[in-house]
């Protein structure tokens, strides 16, 4: 069996992202405010806590538990859209697309599409459990505001 996958194999595709979502009980608006302020970050994210967080030009740096990240978010827009991008030390770039979506006027539901890109199964499952965490995280903030 061979390491890489075919593209043409529909089972090499198959799981290739996977969607976390949490329903969290407070208007859509507020907690699209606290999570789409990069400064807020470090308060959610387990993988992008670690300190400081500084604006450079139209990105934001801050230390994580793998070093110095750069994060650059989408524009403010009224879609509940919080795709960003995370420049790990290594100069890889990851696109985390993110929705935060009304349910009701006092819930929303947050959706995370985990990418597989290059990880093995073992990592996707690792960082699927850490997503999940950090969206569990992102619900006790907002909801204890």
């Amino acid at each position: 069996m061979s390491d890489s996958a075919d593209p043409t194999d529909i089972g090499a595709v198959t799981g290739a992202s996977r969607h976390l979502d949490v329903v969290i009980e407070r208007p859509w608006r507020a907690v699209y405010d606290y999570a789409a302020d990069p400064r807020n970050l470090p308060h959610w994210a387990a993988g992008l806590a670690g300190g400081e967080v500084q604006r450079e030009v139209s990105q934001w740096s801050m230390s994580s538990p793998m070093g110095r990240v750069l994060v650059s978010f989408v524009p403010e827009n009224p879609y509940g859209v919080l795709d960003h991008t995370v420049t790990l030390p290594s100069g890889e770039a990851v696109l985390n697309p993110v929705r935060v979506m009304p349910l009701e006027e006092e819930r929303c539901e947050v959706v995370f599409t985990l990418r597989r890109g290059t990880m093995t199964e073992a990592e996707f499952e690792e960082d699927a459990a850490a997503v999940a965490e950090d969206l569990a995280t992102l619900k006790a903030q907002c909801e204890s505001a």
